[in-house]
């Protein structure tokens, strides 16, 4: 059965591709090389093909794509990333979000742990940790 997850003798994990009677084609999760072994020498992991894809991603990339609610939030993210740390009433001021929906964004990306509240000028403020910045940098 094609599309499941294999692992060689030295524990490197697969995409199984194509199995004819004596061999299999895999691919690389990580680089995208196709390659090819004896069916004998793969075996079968209880894993997800679609979980496996992720393992090109950096721990960054998956935290960052999986917590951003939405393009807004991504925005504000990328924004407070190049700004650093911003108080709440300069962010209302340079958006153009109301002050529920901006704390509804921060809370979300917050609770994601993207963001970390900080003072800035004797005032609460947000300023993006170390995790998104790396993931930000990466897609940049």
């Amino acid at each position: 059965m094609t599309g499941r997850v294999v692992r060689d003798s030295e524990g490197t994990r697969y995409i199984l591709e194509k199995r004819s009677a004596d061999s299999s084609r895999v691919r690389d999760p990580e680089t995208g090389e196709r390659l090819h072994f004896p069916n004998d020498s793969l075996e079968p992991v209880d894993a997800s093909p679609l979980n496996v894809a992720t393992d090109a991603l950096s721990g960054e990339a998956v935290t960052l794509v999986t917590r951003v609610p939405n393009e807004r939030a991504l925005g504000l993210l990328v924004d407070l990333d190049e700004r650093g740390p911003t108080g709440v009433r300069r962010l209302l001021d340079v958006t153009d979000l109301c002050e529920g929906d901006l704390h509804g964004l921060l809370a979300a990306l917050q609770a994601g742990g993207l963001l970390a509240e900080v003072t800035v000028a004797g005032e609460r403020g947000y300023e993006t940790t170390e995790t998104a910045s790396a993931a930000l940098d990466r897609l940049r």
